[in-house]
């Protein structure tokens, strides 16, 4: 992993990211479990850690629910750093939503990662990882949550709604806690 995460820094200071701040995939070596996120956010950055703001206090709730701990799985993102616009508003920075463009560079790290970890399954989380590694611009989290597929690498997917999805759309919980004792039941097979 050491010399895919020295590879991807030498690459982007070649690129048009060189001022970015990386934030790595973390986790078990050989996990059982991936889960995949879309990139990193404020909290993340500051840290240099995936999944440790709000949404990494809801994907601790999401892992005591499947009987996981987080250093038993490998968690990382497509894009390794933040994506970000200036608010209108107050000037400030605001996470947006990974550019084409961005998920493209990055997309054959996250394959080589994958293949280093070599999880029995992947969770992607929300849109952007999904169709980042079914390679369906199509795919759809509306579509695909909570059934297990198999990815063109030969992987076992589970897709999920991404954690931070439940802060906004409440509306979702019942949806998400239904496809995560789904999850547990394939873990625990």
């Amino acid at each position: 992993m050491e010399k895919l995460i020295q590879q991807l820094k030498e690459d982007t200071l070649q690129s048009d990211y060189a001022q970015k701040k990386l934030v790595f995939g973390e986790g078990k070596q050989n996990a059982k479990i991936c889960m995949v996120g879309e990139a990193p956010g404020g909290d993340e950055e500051k840290q240099g850690r995936p999944f440790v703001g709000k949404a990494g206090k809801n994907l601790s709730s999401f892992l005591e629910a499947v009987g996981l701990k987080r250093e038993e799985i490998y968690i990382t993102n497509v894009v390794k750093f933040r994506p970000t616009n200036i608010s209108p508003k107050t000037g400030k920075f605001v996470n947006r939503p990974p550019k084409k463009t961005e998920i493209a560079f990055f997309l054959p790290y996250l394959m080589k990662e994958l293949a280093l970890v070599q999880p029995e399954i992947i969770v992607t989380l929300g849109n952007v990882p999904l169709k980042a590694i079914t390679g369906q611009e199509s795919a759809s989290i509306g579509d695909m949550h909570g059934e297990i597929t198999k990815t063109k690498e030969g992987y076992q997917l589970f897709p999920l709604y991404h954690p931070a999805a439940i802060i906004y759309n409440r509306s979702l919980t019942e949806t998400y806690d239904a496809d995560l004792q789904i999850l547990k039941k394939y873990l625990h097979m």
